[in-house]
């Protein structure tokens, strides 16, 4: 596992866009698999500058979704792949035929997940996976003690999970779903390149874990150490709880400029 620190957000938005753009130089058609939240704001607003600018041609990537609520329709505006159109292919270039993402109003929820686990699969994988991190090390929707051979499935969400994304249900809790659909930590470490972007003190526990815990189902982030391409980028904040730091600084600050992350 690779970890980078990075001054702020910003930067570590432009470090994993950069990464992204090279992976669509080499591979136009590249699967790129993204999260929704906050925290991966700064990648897409860095990559979507670089299309622009035409730095980088994203018109025939293609966009793979992490998680998805279950029962909300597709054109809900707090649906996922309502946001992610929103935040990612609108500002890429990318259509929606060139989406991919589990069926939440599926009647039969359970053979949903598995269509979707089987549609990566003949897609030819994910090449590269954004992933965020919660508090207490969660991955997508893969809370604490989740197999760490799961494969897409559905979750029940915590009630404090409900009452945080109340916010983007005008503040009420009974518009927020029960439950959602998420890859499981078996799928994500399909992808040949994981990235998982962590800023802000709040997450410094959790990173600490991830990094140089034990992998343990209780921190489900630390599976991460038994993909063969994972890169975690993190800010001086999520960084401070890192024994290590010195020793990540040192080595990335020494990585021939040609190898990227």
């Amino acid at each position: 596992m690779e970890v980078v620190i990075v001054p702020d957000a910003k930067s570590g938005g432009e470090l994993i866009a950069e990464a992204m753009a090279q992976l669509l130089r080499r591979r136009p058609a590249a699967l790129l698999g993204v999260a929704t939240g906050s925290t991966p704001l700064p990648v897409y607003e860095a990559l979507a500058a670089k299309v622009r600018s035409g730095a980088v041609d994203a018109s025939r990537a293609r966009i793979a979704q992490l998680d998805e609520y279950v029962g909300l329709p597709a054109e809900h505006p707090e649906s996922y792949r309502s946001v992610l159109g929103r935040e990612v292919l609108e500002p890429l270039g990318i259509g929606m035929d060139a989406f991919m993402g589990p069926d939440g109003t599926a009647e039969d929820v359970q053979l949903a997940c598995a269509a979707y686990d089987t549609a990566l699969a003949e897609a030819g994988g994910v090449d590269l996976q954004l992933l965020g991190i919660g508090t207490d090390g969660h991955i997508g929707f893969n809370e604490p003690c989740s197999s760490l051979a799961s494969r897409t499935r559905i979750k029940t969400l915590t009630e404090q999970t409900r009452v945080d994304n109340a916010r983007f249900f005008d503040g009420d809790i009974e518009q927020v779903p029960h439950h959602v659909i998420t890859q499981g930590i078996g799928t994500i470490l399909e992808a040949r390149h994981l990235v998982l972007l962590a800023t802000g003190e709040g997450k410094a526990d959790a990173v600490a874990a991830t990094v140089e815990g034990p992998v343990a189902a209780v921190c489900p982030a630390s599976a991460l150490q038994l993909h063969a391409h994972a890169t975690v980028v993190v800010d001086e904040g999520a960084a401070s709880k890192l024994k290590f730091a010195d020793y990540f600084r040192h080595t990335f600050a020494n990585k021939p400029d040609w190898q990227g992350i």
